[in-house]
């Protein structure tokens, strides 16, 4: 399906623009998807929509045990928006035709059928949670207004699901924070560059979250082909204890900025300031007291932490100072180290912007919106337009034909 990038790739290895190039810049940009979001009442309504019509006799099935809406209106149901009262009542009988529909309708076999029946079961729990209105999370409280008791009702949970649905029309698009106050909704794409030549080497698009979408796993797995040891440049979002072992085992050397750490009182100790001995498995805090690393990482420091003068420096919590020492500390402690020389500072800002030039290029003329519904048409889609501006890069080098083969001038 790639053959159009994999073709310029052929043309890149021709003409030795890569020949001697030995460094690769990591980087990721959230792409904004296609499809509006949509709110846990429209995706409930829309996903029981879904099943009625992909699902055979669902459409029976539907008519016969729901009750919160009229299934054959798209829209939401006419209440009072602005009564809490009346959009909890809403939900909660959503859900409960949601379920009802669930319960009824058999089990199917792969296919569109069973894919709707798995989006309906996804969206009726992804954003609720089961209440007792007269428990001390209810709307009534053990002192509320009700104290006749009732059966336990569904809402709209306080915390966001992890990997939330956003569409139904879309179900792979995903919420995406690239910084702290900075929300998209759609999809990431990630790419590999050589920095002197701006040529992308590997590109994928994922969502925009979970684990096996982080800049960290996907930045690696970019990596895989590459058939020569290479110095990767990326920011700190790439600079994960594992990411760093797997690409040390390759062969592969990094400048990765690292994770900054966050002392737990401002201006105070950070982990660095604590010496940790990996043979020994002990860490030793800023004030001199030893103590031993458990079998799962964890140091605990309390009665240390009691009488201790640098205590205001160290820790606000009640119970001392902890710490958990992960599997790759030794590795994440010399990354820190590192990323204060000038062996590291000097190169990566000489190297790492050709990147987020490459990503600038990516996304202009309108091309921050993809165009298709998924992953697969718009990993597609990525593909052909990295692999248009590999073609107009090697262009600007001077690539012409040379008797029989591409080469840059």
């Amino acid at each position: 399906p790639n053959r159009i990038f994999t073709a310029v790739q052929q043309v890149i290895a021709q003409t030795g623009a890569l020949k001697g190039k030995t460094r690769r810049a990591l980087d990721s940009t959230v792409l904004d998807d296609a499809v509006a979001t949509q709110d846990t009442v429209t995706q409930l309504i829309a996903a029981i929509r879904r099943v009625r019509r992909e699902v055979p006799g669902a459409a029976e099935v539907v008519a016969q045990v729901t009750s919160a809406h009229d299934y054959d209106d798209p829209g939401k149901p006419r209440i009072a928006w602005n009564d809490k009262a009346a959009r909890d009542t809403l939900v909660d009988a959503l859900v409960r035709d949601a379920l009802a529909v669930l319960t009824a309708l058999p089990e199917q076999g792969p296919g569109p059928a069973a894919d709707a029946i798995g989006l309906l079961a996804l969206i009726a729990g992804q954003d609720v949670e089961l209440v007792d209105p007269d428990g001390p999370d209810g709307p009534d409280g053990p002192d509320g207004p009700d104290d006749q008791g009732g059966s336990p009702r569904w809402r709209i949970a306080r915390q966001v699901a992890p990997d939330r649905v956003i569409s139904v029309v879309d179900p792979e698009a995903r919420h995406a924070h690239k910084t702290v106050h900075r929300r998209q909704d759609g999809f990431k794409a990630h790419v590999a560059v050589e920095p002197d030549t701006g040529l992308v080497t590997a590109c994928r698009l994922s969502k925009a979250s979970g684990a096996d979408s982080s800049d960290a796993t996907v930045g690696v797995d970019l990596l895989t082909n590459e058939t020569e040891h290479v110095e990767v440049l990326g920011d700190s979002a790439y600079g994960s204890g594992i990411a760093r072992a797997t690409l040390a085992e390759a062969g592969h050397d990094t400048l990765i900025k690292p994770i900054p750490l966050r002392a737990p009182v401002p201006g105070g100790f950070t982990t660095d300031d604590f010496t940790v001995d990996h043979h020994a498995r002990t860490v030793t805090c800023p004030a001199g007291k030893t103590r031993p690393i458990s079998a799962s990482g964890g140091v605990s420091f309390k009665a240390a932490c009691r009488s201790c003068p640098l205590r205001a420096q160290c820790t606000t919590a009640r119970g001392g100072r902890c710490l958990t020492v992960s599997d790759h500390d030794e590795l994440l402690r010399a990354a820190r180290r590192h990323a204060v020389t000038d062996a590291f500072l000097q190169p990566y800002r000489q190297h790492r912007p050709m990147v987020e030039r490459s990503i600038a290029w990516l996304v202009r003329g309108g091309n921050r919106k993809v165009r298709y519904r998924g992953i697969a048409k718009n990993d597609l889609w990525l593909h052909h337009r990295l692999a248009g501006l590999n073609l107009r890069r090697l262009l600007n080098l001077g690539l012409h034909h040379q008797q029989g083969s591409w080469a840059l001038a």
